[in-house]
């Protein structure tokens, strides 16, 4: 898709379609207001007829209004005026999205960005409509059989801009970042939404080394050996019920100075999570494929640095495996010795997660990094604990967790920091080993997040478990792309300080 950022009348543009905003009770826009007059009150007729009520979200497609360039106009409903929230702004452009699809609309103008919602710029929202509008286009299709009439997606978004040159070199600025951020969030998909049968461990490296190549990231896969001679005892054995060999993927983004320190991410990548010997219920198990977002979104945020040449220096990990059944897998109260030397007593081998964590934040130690961040799919407990709205963090140094606090709120890919307090540690005790991999019921996201912290006592560090958000169940099943838009939002915050 392409973005180009203009400052026209809605008279005079030519594209396809436009699109302006209309509040209830028939108060229109600014911009919606030029198009009235110029079909000579043909939006007051059409709203005085009450079949447009303006409800936020609301879409209505009109043809051919005399006195336009373009053929189709799309009011858009915006809800109450003067109290249109962040959410709601991109819950309606989320509807627009929706309709230009099913209309099959190749070019479109929004008039959007002068729309006043609380602590949003212009720039802010057209991130928001650029990623929104994306997002909506998206569909993951490629096993079905083609379709006879082919889709035709949207292939121009422009942005109207009604203030001056410094107000349209910020929405350029914000659109291209946002460009870059939902191509990622698209990709990001794409790996999870593959099925297990494809996406392998083996499958998983090999794209990323296909995006490393692409846009100049170097690429380092370890394989099982590598691991032995590393005693990744944790990785390996979790990986030894499979068939499927694991694999460590490494992705190194230098664009700093050489004194600066890496940002680090850490993904979770199992490609198939069937529980091992504790195996899990069978419903809703083809969703397991899902278990590898976090290792998605990790390599998704590093090619978004990539493509936006951010002056920063990052380095992606991502453990990957497939955690099955068979006659070589780990059983439970098996004990395996980390590559750090801890010995951990496998309880549970369904928790398997921090187990491959575990290890690749010892491995991550030899880039001395400025800050490790990892994102795993890790606990059922955060969705109970913040349902499939926001992410949990915890870590162990206050100012990293505030930042993706804060990178959240901006990207509207929010978190919610969990405490980690050390009497939580008491829940890993082992009889038998240095510590047990899970602490039972009570407060499980915290105690999976004590067990990370082991491994993590020589950096600053962060964990984000991203169970209830990674993708949604039911009739639209798919991978949603977070945190790629918190992770990219933490890295352009962070290039910006370097300026």
């Amino acid at each position: 898709m392409e973005i180009a950022i203009h400052a026209l009348k809605p008279n005079t543009d030519k594209v396809d379609c436009i699109v302006v905003g209309v509040y209830e009770h028939g108060i229109l826009s600014p911009a919606a207001t030029l198009v009235d007059i110029a079909c000579d009150g043909g939006l007051q007729k059409f709203m005085a007829m009450g079949d447009f009520s303006g409800q936020c979200g609301e879409t209505q497609i009109l043809y051919q209004l005399p006195g336009l360039a373009t053929q189709r106009v799309m009011l858009l409903g915006l809800g109450t005026h003067g109290k249109l929230k962040d959410s709601k702004f991109r819950k309606a452009v989320q509807s627009a999205g929706k309709a230009l699809q099913q209309a099959q609309i190749s070019q479109v103008s929004f008039y959007l960005l002068e729309t006043p919602v609380a602590r949003r710029s212009p720039a802010a929202l057209s991130k928001i409509v650029v990623q929104a509008v994306m997002d909506a286009d998206y569909q993951f299709d490629h096993h079905k059989e083609p379709s006879e009439k082919p889709r035709r997606s949207l292939t121009h978004l422009h942005l109207n801009v009604a203030g001056g040159a410094e107000e349209e070199a910020a929405v350029k600025q914000a659109s291209a970042e946002a460009l870059a951020t939902a191509r990622a969030v698209a990709w990001a998909k794409d790996l999870a939404n593959e099925p297990g049968n494809i996406c392998t461990p083996t499958w998983l490296a090999q794209q990323a080394e296909a995006m490393a190549q692409r846009t100049g990231i170097k690429s380092t896969i370890l394989g099982p050996d590598a691991m032995e001679a590393l005693d990744m005892r944790l990785l390996l054995g979790v990986a030894q019920g499979s068939r499927q060999e694991p694999r460590l993927i490494i992705l190194e983004y230098w664009g700093g100075n050489d004194e600066q320190a890496p940002i680090v991410f850490v993904g979770k990548g199992l490609t198939f999570d069937a529980g091992g010997i504790s195996l899990k219920p069978a419903d809703k198990m083809d969703e397991m494929k899902y278990d590898m977002c976090g290792g998605a979104a990790a390599l998704a945020a590093i090619q978004a640095a990539a493509e936006l040449k951010l002056p920063l220096n990052i380095i992606t990990v991502v453990p990957a495996s497939e955690n099955l059944p068979d006659g070589q897998a780990t059983k439970p109260g098996d004990i395996h010795k980390s590559m750090k030397g801890l010995t951990v007593e496998v309880i549970n081998t369904d928790a398997e997660g921090r187990l491959i964590l575990a290890d690749a934040l010892t491995y991550v130690e030899r880039f001395e990094p400025d800050v490790v961040i990892d994102m795993a799919t890790l606990t059922g407990a955060c969705v109970i604990a913040l349902g499939h709205q926001t992410t949990a963090v915890l870590g162990n140094h206050e100012g990293l967790v505030h930042d993706l606090i804060s990178a959240g709120k901006e990207s509207m890919d929010r978190a919610w920091e969990l405490p980690l307090f050390e009497e939580y540690h008491e829940q890993l005790k082992s009889p038998f080993a240095d510590l047990s991999n899970v602490g039972g019921r009570p407060a499980g996201t915290i105690t999976a997040a004590c067990f990370l912290s082991r491994f993590t006592e020589n950096y600053h560090w962060a964990h984000l478990d991203i169970a209830g958000v990674a993708w949604k169940s039911g009739e639209n099943k798919s991978a949603t792309g977070r945190p790629v838009p918190l992770l990219v939002e933490y890295l352009l915050n962070r290039s910006r300080q370097t300026a």
